[in-house]
């Protein structure tokens, strides 16, 4: 019996680890577009009736760097940079539960709207998010590394 749409969308590699066979097609997948990458980077590929496709060398480079990803045995999501995200998407593309971001878009630490009773977050505001505590781990580490250099020393 053929899979269903919704069948077929769980198995997505957005809901789930890569398996080996699929881990090791990425990679051969990556090489082999790499590999047919001209001199300024574009990907030439067979096109209709045996004509040359180009593939400009942004979208070379986000195929590769795709397949490179799942190639890593890692979990892909694309999403569109003007999306309006699901807390659980957010949550995973933070790399926390989804209670823990609930709390922070309850806080007002990332700008928030609802649709009905759900909770939606647009892609900029997370990024923002996320740079801000990125840079606040860095400085804090950095804090850190400083303190440990003045206690060897000292």
């Amino acid at each position: 019996m053929a899979a269903t749409l919704e069948e077929t969308r769980s198995d997505a590699l957005d809901h789930r680890l890569p398996t080996p066979d699929e881990i090791e097609s990425a990679a051969h997948a990556a090489a082999a577009l790499a590999n047919s990458l001209d001199a300024k980077g574009a990907l030439v590929v067979a096109g209709t009736a045996g004509n040359e496709l180009r593939i400009a060398p942004a979208i070379s480079e986000l195929m590769i760097n795709l397949l490179s990803e799942v190639a890593s045995g890692n979990m892909v999501t694309l999403v569109p940079t003007g999306a309006d995200l699901t807390t659980a998407q957010a949550a995973s593309m933070l790399n926390v539960s989804r209670p823990f971001l609930t709390k922070l878009l309850k806080r007002g630490d990332i700008r928030c709207f609802k649709v009905g009773s759900h909770r939606r977050i647009k892609f900029d505001d997370l990024m923002d998010y996320k740079a801000k505590r990125d840079t606040q781990q860095e400085k804090a580490l950095a804090e850190l590394a400083a303190l440990g250099q003045e206690i060897d020393a000292g």
